[in-house]
Order: C-alpha cells, then sequence, then structure tokens
C-alpha cells in the first residue's frame, strides 16, 4: 500500500498533535518534524522515532507533503518555498496574515499541481457535518465563539484565530453567494489586537448572519444556528450536540443527536492524505480558505477604521 510520506513544521501546542496524528495512519509516513527550537524538535522527533531538523528546508528533497502549523506569519515563505519544490501543503487558518500573500499560495499551488488544503477543522466536527448535510437554504444565521484569554495565541486578533471559523461556515452554506453589504464592531481589550468583535453579514441571497467572537470571555462557548423555511437547525461543538426543529403538516418535529468523543484533527488531516493518493480537491481547499480570509480583513479593516476615529 503506498504511503505519503510527511514532515510536520512546527511542533509547538498544535503541531505536536499533528505529528501524532501522521504517525497513527496506515497511509501516511512521519518522515520527521522541524521546529526552529531544536530541543522541541528533538523531542517530539524521539517520540515517534522520526528525524527531526531546525530548517525544514533539509526535508524538502525526502518527502511528498507538509503540514505547516508555524505562526501565520511565517506561513506564505514556508509554503512558497515548498510549493516551489511542488510539495502538497496542509496548511493551518489561516492561510496566511494577509489575502494577497494567500492568493500567490493558491496560485502557485494551481500552477505546480500540488494540492492545497487548509486547517478549518469546524468543518470535521460530527454536529456540523450534519448541519451542512441538513441546511438548504439558509435565511438567517447565528454564532457565538467565545474562548478565554490566552498568550499563546496572540500572533494574530480574535477574527482570524476564532471568527475565521464561523466566517468559512457562513460561506459554506452559501456556495458561490458573494456579501453585499455588513456592519462590524469590536476591540482590543487585554492585548493589543482585537480580542472581541461582532459582525452582522447581508449577503447577496438575502441571508443575514450575527456573528460574534470573543477571546477573553470567562465561559467558553461554540455555538452556531441556522433557520430557513420551515426548519431550524443549531450545532454545541463544545458540549458535541446537533439538534433541529422542522415543521411538517403543521407540526413541529423536533430532533436531538449526541455525539461520541470524536477526532476531527485525525479525520481532517486523513483526508489530506486520502486526497493526495486519490488525486481529488480536499473539502477546503486553499481558494475557499481565501475568501474566508478576504471576509475576514474587510471585517477587520472596518473595525480599525472606525476605533482610529474613535481613538485618533
Amino acid at each position: 500500500m503506498k504511503k505519503i510520506r510527511v514532515a510536520v513544521v512546527g511542533v509547538g501546542h498544535l503541531g505536536r498533535f499533528h505529528a501524532a496524528k501522521f504517525a497513527e495512519m496506515e497511509k501516511a509516513e512521519l518522515y520527521g518534524v522541524a521546529d526552529l527550537q531544536k530541543d522541541r524538535a528533538q523531542e517530539i522527533a524521539a517520540k515517534y522515532g522520526v528525524r527531526w531538523t531546525t530548517d525544514f528546508r533539509e526535508f524538502l528533497p525526502k518527502v511528498e507533503a507538509l503540514s505547516i502549523v508555524t505562526p501565520t506569519v511565517t506561513h506564505y515563505q514556508i509554503a512558497k518555498e515548498a510549493l516551489e519544490a511542488g510539495k502538497h501543503l496542509f496548511v493551518e487558518k489561516p492561510l496566511t496574515d494577509h489575502p494577497s500573500t494567500a492568493q500567490d499560495l493558491v496560485e502557485r499551488a494551481r500552477k505546480k499541481g500540488c494540492l492545497l488544503q487548509v486547517g478549518h477543522i469546524e468543518r470535521f466536527q460530527p454536529s456540523v457535518k450534519r448541519l451542512l448535510s441538513e441546511a438548504k437554504r439558509p435565511l438567517f444565521i447565528e454564532a457565538h465563539r467565545l474562548s478565554g484569554f490566552s498568550p499563546r495565541a496572540l500572533d494574530v486578533d480574535v477574527i482570524l484565530d476564532l471568527m475565521i471559523h464561523d466566517l468559512d461556515l457562513v460561506l459554506a452554506l452559501n456556495p458561490g453567494v458573494k456579501v453585499k453589504t455588513f456592519l462590524a464592531s469590536g476591540a482590543p481589550v487585554l492585548s493589543d489586537k482585537l480580542d472581541i468583535a461582532s459582525v452582522r453579514l447581508v449577503l447577496e441571497n438575502h441571508c443575514s448572519a450575527n456573528l460574534t467572537a470573543s477571546r477573553i470571555s470567562l465561559t467558553p462557548q461554540r455555538r452556531f444556528r441556522v433557520f430557513e423555511k420551515g426548519a431550524y437547525f443549531s450545532v454545541d461543538t463544545l458540549e458535541r450536540k446537533y439538534f433541529q426543529v422542522r415543521l411538517q403538516a403543521g407540526r413541529l418535529l423536533p430532533q436531538e443527536e449526541h455525539f461520541p468523543q470524536a477526532d476531527p484533527l485525525k479525520e481532517e488531516l486523513e483526508t489530506f492524505v486520502e486526497a493526495i493518493l486519490k488525486g481529488q480537491s480536499p473539502p477546503v481547499g486553499g481558494a475557499e480558505a481565501l475568501e474566508a480570509l478576504r471576509l475576514a480583513f474587510q471585517i477587520k479593516d472596518h473595525i480599525q477604521e472606525t476605533l482610529g476615529k474613535i481613538f485618533p
């Protein structure tokens, strides 16, 4: 059985889980791990009996694919060099720290014939997968994505860190539909970047969405609700719960489902490997991730412009 030889670039808090998942897979071979911190690279490499390096370029002639799990500001340069070497890429979200560089990566991947998948892991949550399969024509969407403050995740603001998941889901529920207008607000509270943000989107098909994201909440929350003609859908990924109500023959028919503990990261990375083996497009390719990133930056720019008027 053919195996895809993969290296993980960046084995910090999240990257170490990538290494673990690839090490478990039947269709992948974890060739090695790369990290600027030598001790960290050696530690993770020893755990899985693989090679290590502080320079990912050493692995490029040896592997077919890379998983990039480094700080967002480094994504572009690493991914650019890997694509030029003809490597398939899995890049943790957001794809890059600006739409222009993300666009460049999407074009490079297309020209090189390389698969580019981006880590929008919510697409692989069982309750979210169920919602995406059931909702057909959303009229109104509401999402709350709240988490506690962590100094570890301050390389990007709350829009690129958290809200981008829900922006991706809104676009996935309305494929090919553009955002007509939006109104957004937010503020930096405990860091120098936006820590809390809210946006109301109106799409060209008249679907509207209210999204709130915070990384300074005392109570974590991951809820996503969709309303359409004759139906209501709700997911809570923290509680692993799906709920729907449909109107049929004048009666409301509720249905609730609780999902067992899943491993969306492993499924996501398995999908990446499978897409390479079969020559298929990944579930969340570079082009889709780029659309979510563009929308995220439109919201960011609007909020920052507003804040600039308040605090010149």
